[in-house]
């Protein structure tokens, strides 16, 4: 939260640049899991996501970014290359809605008030706040869903690179890694504490993690602001 709260106030107390525009658009990809169920590929889009973008450029090297994404996160051991996940044959399939707020920096300069073509390739990371289906182990063998929701708490960190298409649009290619502060994603580890030394299952030292993967396209308005004498 402390990491929330410093990019919220770096957001409302820095003064306009000398380029201030802003950008609005949609973003379409896949995802994948890594955690303890499931392939242990890093890189292996599984499901369709998709969400909207909103980015506001403070100046040629860095902009903020506020993303929305919604897709199904899913580990099936028998899609593994690991010989003891396909025997254990466990499987989950979570619906995700993610909020990401955060700060881009660009490796050249990007200043699209230049005008001509522009592009460059970027990095971005900020904070996530992602909820999924609530999962649990049971005593017969199997992951369940439960009822509800939960929410894990995140760092994003990706890579992209971005163009200008056309006077006002922006295409740009992304892929993003979310390391999440929570090992229950897949269900590997009960919320019941009591019942965590009998159907905890994985490495529970470590966190699950999940892929972006796929473009951006941005719609960008706004103008440098103005400082004329009347």
């Amino acid at each position: 939260m402390r990491y929330l709260t410093l990019i919220l106030i770096m957001l409302f107390s820095l003064q306009y640049g000398h380029a201030q525009i802003h950008e609005l658009g949609l973003v379409l990809g896949g995802s994948n899991f890594i955690g303890d169920v499931g392939s242990t590929k890093y890189i292996a889009p599984n499901n369709l996501a998709f969400g909207g973008i909103y980015k506001w450029n403070r100046s040629p090297r860095h902009s903020y970014r506020f993303s929305l994404l919604f897709t199904d996160l899913e580990g099936i051991d028998n899609k593994s290359d690991d010989p003891s996940r396909i025997e254990r044959d466990y499987e989950f399939n979570s619906s995700i809605t993610e909020l990401s707020l955060g700060i881009e920096y660009t490796f050249l300069d990007f200043d699209l008030h230049a005008g001509g073509s522009v592009s460059t390739p970027y990095i971005a990371t900020g904070v996530t706040v992602a909820n999924y289906d609530d999962f649990y182990f049971n005593a017969s063998g199997r992951i369940e869903a439960g009822e509800g929701s939960k929410w894990a708490y995140g760092i994003p960190i990706a890579l992209g690179y971005k163009t200008t298409i056309a006077t006002q649009f922006i295409l740009a290619f992304e892929i993003g890694a979310r390391y999440t502060f929570s090992d229950k994603l897949d269900g590997s580890i009960p919320e019941d504490k009591d019942l965590r030394p009998t159907l905890s299952f994985g490495n529970t030292n470590n966190n699950d993690w999940y892929m972006f993967t796929g473009i951006t396209l941005t719609y960008t308005f706004g103008r440098n602001p103005c400082f004329c004498a009347n």
